[in-house]
């Protein structure tokens, strides 16, 4: 009998091979697990196949090769994972892109206001008041920060505040992330929130019950 050829594949080769048949249309409509799972359950009979041959170190390379492959589309898939929880995430949740000042989005929201793009301008309401405490230093500078958690620190510093600023948070992240419709109502609400916020005196941290 000619003995088989012992599986000999670097970790590189074994990167490409599962790159190319993983890719193949076989595979087009299914996910990622059910992929690896098939390609790895063909790779195993085609290993033990050849590892009736009588060749021990054949079936030890196909083992050791298929320990590699799942490393390897493991890491893909935490690589892959990793990517697509960055890309759901906007890069400022709170304020956008777009750097601005308190009084920019106030301008900004009475504009769409104007127009009558009332989601936009409770979007940009939020924000100048957002800013403007940031402005005046009653709450952290802190990107990434949700409107929620900007409410509860701003309520620390105005407590007077505290449910109307929650309101005003749920209002920003139920129109901005859930597609709620903006109205003229819900505008003027936080417009003369924001009024107000700006002129209050914060309350003095540290004090005496």
């Amino acid at each position: 009998m000619i003995p088989h050829d012992p599986i000999d594949i670097g970790a590189e080769q074994a990167r490409e091979a599962a790159r190319r048949e993983l890719s193949g249309p076989a595979y087009e409509h299914e996910s990622w697990s059910d992929l690896v799972l098939r390609w790895i359950d063909d790779f195993l009979s085609n290993v033990f196949t050849e590892g009736e041959g009588g060749v021990p170190g054949g079936l030890i390379a196909g083992i050791v090769l298929v320990l590699v492959l799942v490393a390897v589309v493991a890491l893909i898939l935490w690589r892959a994972g990793r990517v697509s929880r960055s890309a759901a995430s906007p890069p400022d949740s709170l304020y956008g892109e777009t750097a601005m000042s308190a009084a920019q989005h106030r301008a900004e929201s009475e504009r769409l206001a104007a127009a009558g793009q009332w989601a936009d301008a409770v979007r940009e309401r939020f924000r100048a008041m957002a800013r403007d405490l940031e402005e005046r230093a009653l709450v952290s500078p802190l990107p990434g920060r949700t409107a929620d958690e900007l409410a509860d620190e701003a309520a620390r510093a105005l407590p007077g505040f505290r449910d109307e600023l929650a309101a005003g948070a749920r209002l920003f992240d139920e129109i901005v992330y859930g597609g709620r419709p903006g109205a003229p109502p819900a505008y003027e609400r936080l417009r003369d929130l924001d009024e107000r916020v700006r002129t209050a005196r914060p309350a003095l941290m540290g004090g005496g019950s």
